[in-house]
């Protein structure tokens, strides 16, 4: 047998495969080892939620209501006619303020002269009639007194005086009717006041019975302003006064305030004259009304406005700002700051809003502190950072705002 020499030198052709996939394992093996003694990452440290903090504070604070008002006149008077006619002319400016005592429709008076010409006609007549009859009177009572004359002939001529007195006061009476009547062809303003346009126009036949409004005029000053509570809005108040919680002023003696629609102030403030005693069984409220004056009449008929009332009192209340106040899967709660500067959850029972503030009835202390700003970033037991402190609500001049910061 030949032998083959073989060359160690140099693997065989069919072993090239081999080799090439030993040094790729050789690769992946040092590079696992190598990876293997790199140390692991350090876990992130969260950071410390800067958050400003308030104290919690007890004190009566005033307290204001809003109602959907609308104004109404004080006096609104319709203008008729009083008489059956023409009307001549409208005598004012649709919309203008008139004084009392200006005229401001003219009726065709020569029906109304000629009516009175007559009554005064018929009344001297009476009179005529009257003298005659006393005259004849005094003619037969001596007559009579020496029995020249029956008894009859007496009763007679007093009967015809009597009678005759008895006309004039009648035919008085028309001549006084006639000149109201043509007082009343002259239509004047009962009172100072803004007018309204004209129903009817000059020329129109009007009558007293069917067509004889005219116009309306509004009195402006003073200005009625009603408003209504509802129900369960008063039983509300009357249980927060049984409890304490709420204090009315001494014989509810509100002040009233105006916002008008653009959302500026009125000038005058309003006191509350007038309450209805019975609810409307249509609505389930019950009226109330407050009176402005209105010199300058800014304020018209009709207007829709805010009605704010104030003088109530909610004594030892505690106020906190609405963005301190979390809403939870069941109820509100606020984060509660200890000594050591960490954050616990309270369950809290708020009631009314005041402003940009709450009303909280439950749940907080005097003098525990709370976050204010930054409370989304808060967990249970976590430590604070406490960048400033606000002060409390103190008045409700202050609400919506918080006092200047003082450094912690």
């Amino acid at each position: 047998m030949k032998t083959v020499p073989v060359s160690l030198a140099s693997p065989r052709p069919d072993s090239r495969g081999a080799v090439t996939l030993l040094a790729v394992v050789a690769a992946l093996v040092l590079l696992t080892l190598l990876a293997s003694c790199k140390k692991p990452a350090p876990a992130p440290v969260a950071a410390t939620p800067e958050v400003t903090v308030m104290t919690v504070t007890q004190q009566d604070t005033p307290v204001d209501f809003e109602f959907t008002a609308q104004t109404q006149s004080s006096r609104e008077v319709e203008i008729r006619s009083r008489v059956d006619g023409f009307l001549d002319k409208r005598m004012y400016t649709e919309g203008a303020v008139v004084k009392t005592g200006q005229t401001m429709f003219q009726m065709d008076r020569k029906p109304f002269e000629a009516a009175l010409q007559t009554a005064k006609g018929q009344l001297a007549q009476q009179q005529a009639r009257l003298e005659v009859a006393k005259a004849n009177l005094a003619r037969v009572e001596p007559l009579a007194a020496q029995n020249a004359l029956s008894k009859k002939d007496l009763d007679d001529a007093l009967g015809n005086e009597k009678q005759s007195a008895a006309a004039v006061i009648a035919a008085q009476g028309e001549v006084d009717t006639a000149l109201l009547n043509l007082g009343y062809t002259t239509i004047k303003s009962p009172l100072n006041g803004l007018s309204s346009f004209a129903r009817q126009q000059d020329g129109s036949y009007v009558t007293a019975t069917s067509n004889g409004l005219l116009t309306f005029v509004y009195q402006l000053d003073p200005m009625w302003v009603n408003f209504s509570i509802s129900e369960n809005e008063m039983l509300k108040y009357r249980d927060d006064i049984a409890a304490g919680h709420l204090r009315f002023p001494a014989h509810n003696d509100f002040t009233v305030h105006l916002i008008l629609a653009d959302g500026s102030a009125y000038a005058e403030q309003g006191q509350i004259d007038f309450a209805n005693p019975a609810f409307n069984t249509e609505t389930g409220t019950f009226l109330v009304r407050a009176a402005f004056e209105n010199p300058k009449g800014t304020l018209r008929p009709g207007q829709f406005v805010r009605a704010r009332v104030s003088g109530a009192i909610r004594p030892n209340a505690t106020l906190v700002p609405q963005r301190a106040v979390l809403q939870g899967a069941k109820s509100h709660f606020v984060w509660v700051v200890d000594s050591d500067s960490k954050a616990h959850q309270r369950v809290v029972e708020v009631g009314d809003w005041q402003g940009d503030n709450w009303f909280v009835s439950d749940g907080l202390k005097a003098g525990e502190r709370i976050v204010v700003d930054g409370a989304q970033r808060v967990t249970a037991d976590s430590r604070l950072k406490i960048i400033k402190s606000v002060a409390a609500v103190a008045t409700a001049a202050s609400q919506g705002a918080a006092a200047a910061p003082a450094a912690e």
